[in-house]
């Protein structure tokens, strides 16, 4: 089952990505068919020809590169680079086209896995599930709906992202979540839980969108209501939420802005699960250059 694409008219290329077996995705994550291999979820990355619509390149990531979900090329209509998030295992990938006219596909971006207790696997992998990049080509964000953050990249240096920024927006690792950490590479201590208008926000970083001067960075925390029932039930239940981070385009850096919020769980025709949001003049996942 494939996913995303993106295209390059001027390289003749679309890149698309494989989510996995639809039985895989649509009654939410099996573990015990997981660990036996019966749900399979994909690792492949496909480049067609833009003209013939034909299949001319499979990249087989490996075991690095499971659930591949978006891909997101650089708005530099000349640039043949493309970056592609894998969500189970975590990782960020640059596809980039060689001399002689293939694609490749190199690991940029490894978010470590927290182990943890009191959860469906001993290990935690950050999910990352949604990506984007700002118009100017500067900088990569992406969010890691498990751990709860979302990431900021500077990306100047196309194979060296080098990380600037980082919010967390909910997340299973809170404070006051029933998951116990037990070890954590990255983290000193856990985030704190997030309130807005008294209220406890309920989900984890998923889908982002930017706004085109690249300041304002807006996310939801919902992903699909199969998943949303099993990682977060409270979110089922309460709804969904939507927010604002503020951007520092100069040098980097994240802040959560406290007077923008929209709780779907008020809503009077009752909870919402919210999932993209979008520009109606354009925004940095659909504006493409010919």
């Amino acid at each position: 089952m494939g996913h995303d694409f993106w295209y390059k008219p001027r390289h003749n290329v679309m890149i698309s990505t494989e989510l996995g077996e639809p039985r895989a995705i649509q009654s939410g994550f099996n573990v015990d068919r997981f660990q036996k291999g019966l749900d399979k979820f994909g690792r492949c990355i496909n480049v067609w020809d833009w003209t013939t619509r034909e299949l001319i390149q499979t990249m087989e990531l490996g075991p690095d590169g499971q659930l591949p979900t978006e891909v997101r090329m650089l708005h530099d209509p000349e640039e043949a680079i493309a970056y592609v998030n894998c969500a189970l295992s975590s990782t960020v990938w640059i596809v980039s086209k060689t001399k002689d006219g293939s694609w490749k596909a190199e690991k940029v971006i490894t978010v470590e896995n927290k182990k943890v207790e009191n959860w469906i696997l001993p290990e935690m992998p950050g999910l990352i599930l949604d990506q984007l990049i700002s118009l100017d080509d500067r900088f990569l964000f992406f969010s890691n709906w498990a751990h709860g953050d979302i990431r900021q990249y500077d990306i100047t240096d196309r194979r060296k992202p080098k990380l600037v920024g980082q919010v967390f927006i909910g997340g299973l690792i809170c404070k006051d979540s029933p998951v116990k950490v037990t070890e954590d590479k990255e983290l000193k201590e856990r985030p704190d839980p997030l309130y807005f208008g008294g209220k406890r926000v309920q989900g984890g970083a998923q889908q982002l969108q930017l706004s085109l001067d690249g300041k304002r960075l807006y996310v939801t925390t919902s992903l699909y209501s199969a998943w949303d029932r099993q990682f977060y039930p409270e979110m089922a239940e309460k709804g969904a939420w939507l927010l604002m981070v503020d951007v520092d385009t100069d040098r980097g850096g994240l802040t959560l802005n406290k007077d923008f919020f929209v709780d779907f769980g008020a809503f009077s025709d009752g909870p919402t699960l919210a999932n993209v949001p979008r520009f109606p003049g354009g925004d940095c996942k659909s504006d493409i250059w010919l």
